[in-house]
């Protein structure tokens, strides 16, 4: 096991090869939050900065969690060859489309339809480890089944589920988009 103050060149193209990476976050009083994500969602910004597109789903833990709390861990795993699991540690915050930041970031992304915000994540440390006990697979495909359901429903509509979901599962206050990216849908 090794820490790191930054990401190096030899951990941003690893990140780069990674089809799925793990977001996990809690606040007081809340419970842990770990979700897988995909979707070609995630960019290093720089050696202390991470961040990743997060497309709508049916909660938002991480926008409240992130909100009362600030920690996040992101994990990525090789699936292949050499075995090696990657750790970054840091503090995070959400970049909603009204946020006068958003147009830029969002520039380093593809978009993709149901997004409704940007993780920006302050790196305060990052870990490697032997990863020896995750097992060899191989990416198939990408899932289309979100990006379908995001496609097929008007944006007055998205937008509307997600103004009525101002709460996390535990009760924490949730920020919400109340604008749509470009190419988020209509």
């Amino acid at each position: 096991m090794e820490f790191f103050p930054a990401l190096t060149d030899d951990h941003r193209a690893f990140v780069a090869r990674q089809p799925v990476f793990f977001v996990a976050t809690a606040a007081e009083g809340a419970r842990i939050n770990l979700s897988p994500k995909g979707m070609d969602g995630f960019r290093v910004l720089d050696a202390n900065t991470v961040a990743y597109l997060d497309v709508g789903g049916l909660g938002n833990e991480t926008n409240a969690h992130l909100a009362a709390d600030g920690r996040i861990t992101i994990m990525f795993c090789a699936f292949d060859q050499p075995a090696l699991i990657f750790r970054i540690y840091g503090t995070g915050r959400a970049v909603l489309p009204q946020d006068t930041e958003w147009a830029e970031l969002y520039a380093r992304f593809t978009p993709l339809p149901g997004t409704r915000q940007i993780f920006v994540i302050s790196v305060g440390e990052v870990q490697t480890s032997c990863g020896w006990g995750v097992p060899f697979m191989a990416l198939e495909r990408e899932r289309q089944t979100l990006s379908k359901y995001h496609a097929a429903q008007a944006g007055t509509e998205r937008l509307a589920k997600w103004a009525g979901r101002t709460k996390s599962i535990d009760g924490l206050p949730v920020r919400v988009a109340t604008v749509l990216p470009d190419g988020g849908g209509a």
